[in-house]
């Protein structure tokens, strides 16, 4: 049985990040304002995954009239831009900073937890899957209203993240150099 686990998460190891035991249970943006945080924001900083290769990497979140927020995400890779249109949704009122993400219709909803923000130039978000918390692959960005923060602002989301158990190891800069704004 360990050898079919094994096979299984090689995929898995060589593309995301991946760690023995549950997920972390970082703390999340208190009071978080959904319409403030909606709008552009560019990535920064991210742990690698197979879905966000390239360059020049933003999301773009909006409300839909059916109360769900609108989830485009642009790169550039080999020269073509390249654009997915996911859905994110509020799961629980009491913490509207712990949204759930999709990218299809045939998956669940992912974590997408809003750890901080000030709205206007930076946030930090973490998502976490565990596998019968034996296991555990998790993403964390670090976006910016602009393609470009301040080396203090990226190092205190780093501390963030690190203060929160999350393992940054394999957390790397995201190239925004050379993009165009749509």
């Amino acid at each position: 049985m360990s050898a079919v686990y094994l096979l299984l998460l090689l995929p898995l190891v060589s593309t995301q990040t991946f760690h023995w035991g549950g997920c972390p249970a970082p703390k999340v943006q208190p009071n978080f304002n959904l319409p403030q945080y909606l709008g552009r924001w560019y990535e920064i900083e991210k742990l690698p995954s197979t879905y966000e290769r390239g360059k020049c990497i933003e999301a773009n979140y909006a409300f839909r009239k059916d109360g769900t927020i609108q989830v485009l995400t642009s790169r550039l890779r080999k020269d073509k831009v390249r654009v997915a249109e996911g859905t994110a949704v509020v799961q629980d009122q009491r913490e509207p900073s712990r949204l759930g993400v999709s990218f299809s219709y045939f998956t669940p909803y992912s974590p997408y937890l809003v750890l901080t923000t000030d709205y206007t130039s930076l946030s930090v978000v973490y998502s976490c899957t565990s596998i019968l918390n034996i296991f555990h692959y998790d993403y964390a960005w670090i976006l910016g209203r602009s393609r470009f923060l301040p080396w203090e602002t990226v190092r205190y989301a780093e501390e963030l993240l690190t203060n929160e158990g999350i393992d940054l190891y394999r957390m790397k800069p995201t190239d925004q150099t050379g993009c165009k704004d749509t």
